[in-house]
């Protein structure tokens, strides 16, 4: 990681797009945290002037601070010239990406990143892409030092530290969990950006290429404790919660289970099993969401079909996603729930024993997810970065939030930035 004095601490890059002026907004906030007792230099970078001057000046309006503008660095650079992306790494220690679809735009960003000595954090969800930058990159970002670190926001910080966080607070051996995520949304509903509906076509649309990549890895599957975790059907109820679920079919479980190998292989930590599910509260929300997975299978099959989800995101998403995004009162009054349900074995019981004998319940809570609460996860991985570095692995890569945060004090920055983690309960039976 960069030791050399560079201009800027922090350079967010996409700034001007919907997900980077959230991100450029909260680390505004972060330079006036309660008892930073520094400035922290730091920058937006992006292909307009203009437009970046646009999102300073909406967030010195929105922050009360109407010096912001004058107070942050400008960088102009673009992912089709790469001699501009060196520039624009050089002056950084870390690098917030916000540049998406990452399968097209997020490459010559780490690349840059890696031959200029600077770390790299992105909020990619995308598992292609997080999988093909490890195994490309991770032994030249290891010689140069530097971290880069994928999946940073809402996918995938709080299932990937809540696994650890259960792991470290359960009095024994923790070998499974599940976790269902809870959106919570106002009168006006949920709508998401049509950026993440975008990065979920092209995801869906390349599975095959997907498993060519895993094949290549030529990975060995990550041994299990205990008995095996059960998938429930596409549709189940959760008794816990008294609620329908049905699987996640975002980057979590990829995610987890990079990082549970690497801390078994690493480490010498006991891996844990992991599956991810969304909870849905009433029968007509399970078939209205049913049709739109449906529909969307489909579609994203077929280059025409592809076309026609990217061209009607609103129409072919049942109205989950727009061009517009949501709105700020829709963002103002969601929050998320993720719960997690994981057995093991307590320390007076060998794990040889076929049935677990302990249960523990944790959750993470937190504001809206896709954007408010993403900031708020990024930023504070960067943070990390810049101020944890004896704690992160002690040799750069490219890693997931779980192995290059794992003992750091990530958990601890986010419950004093509104994302709270904690135990529900925790019992032998």
């Amino acid at each position: 990681m960069a030791t050399e004095q560079r201009p800027f601490r922090l350079v967010v890059v996409g700034a001007s797009g919907f997900t980077g002026q959230f991100v450029t907004e909260e680390v505004a906030r972060e330079q006036e945290a309660p008892g930073r007792s520094s400035r922290l230099p730091w920058a937006v970078a992006g292909r307009s002037r203009e437009k970046l001057q646009g999102v300073l000046e909406r967030a010195a309006l929105k922050l009360g601070r109407p010096t912001l503008s004058s107070e942050v660095g400008i960088i102009i650079c673009d992912v089709s010239n790469p001699a501009s992306l060196d520039e624009m790494a050089k002056q950084a220690t870390v690098v917030l990406n916000c540049v998406g679809p990452y399968r097209f735009y997020g490459e010559p960003i780490v690349k840059a990143c890696i031959e200029n000595g600077t770390s790299c954090i992105d909020i990619s969800g995308e598992p292609q892409f997080l999988e093909l930058m490890q195994l490309k990159y991770h032994e030249k970002a290891a010689e140069k030092g530097v971290y880069i670190i994928g999946s940073s926001g809402f996918d995938s910080i709080p299932a990937d530290l809540g696994v650890i966080y259960t792991r470290n607070k359960m009095n024994g051996t923790l070998t499974a969990m599940e976790s269902f995520l809870t959106i919570h949304s106002g009168p006006e509903g949920l709508c998401i950006h049509d950026g993440t509906w975008k990065s979920a076509i092209y995801s869906f649309g390349n599975q095959s290429t997907l498993r060519k990549l895993r094949n290549a890895s030529n990975l060995k599957p990550v041994p299990f404790i205990g008995p095996k975790l059960k998938r429930r059907w596409p549709v189940s109820y959760c008794r816990e919660l008294n609620r329908y679920s049905v699987p996640f079919l975002g980057s979590d479980v990829s995610v987890v289970k990079r990082t549970q190998r690497y801390l078994h292989e690493n480490l010498g930590e006991s891996p844990v099993q992991y599956a991810a599910y969304v909870t849905v509260g009433s029968t007509t929300s399970v078939i209205k969401l049913m049709f739109a997975g449906l529909f969307f299978l489909f579609f994203v099959r077929f280059g025409i079909g592809r076309q026609l989800l990217l061209r009607f995101p609103r129409l072919f998403s049942f109205g989950y996603f727009s061009k517009q995004g949501p709105t700020q009162t829709q963002i103002d009054a969601s929050s998320f729930t993720l719960t997690f349900f994981g057995q093991g074995y307590s320390k007076c019981l060998g794990t040889d024993q076929k049935k677990p004998n302990m249960k523990i319940c944790t959750q993470v809570k937190g504001p809206e997810a896709g954007y408010v609460a993403t900031s708020i996860a990024m930023v504070q991985a960067a943070m990390t970065l810049l101020n944890d570095v004896s704690d992160l692995p002690k040799a750069g890569g490219v890693f997931t939030p779980g192995a290059a945060f794992s003992r750091t004090k990530l958990i601890d920055r986010l419950n004093q930035r509104g994302i709270e983690f904690s135990v529900i309960s925790s019992s032998e039976v």
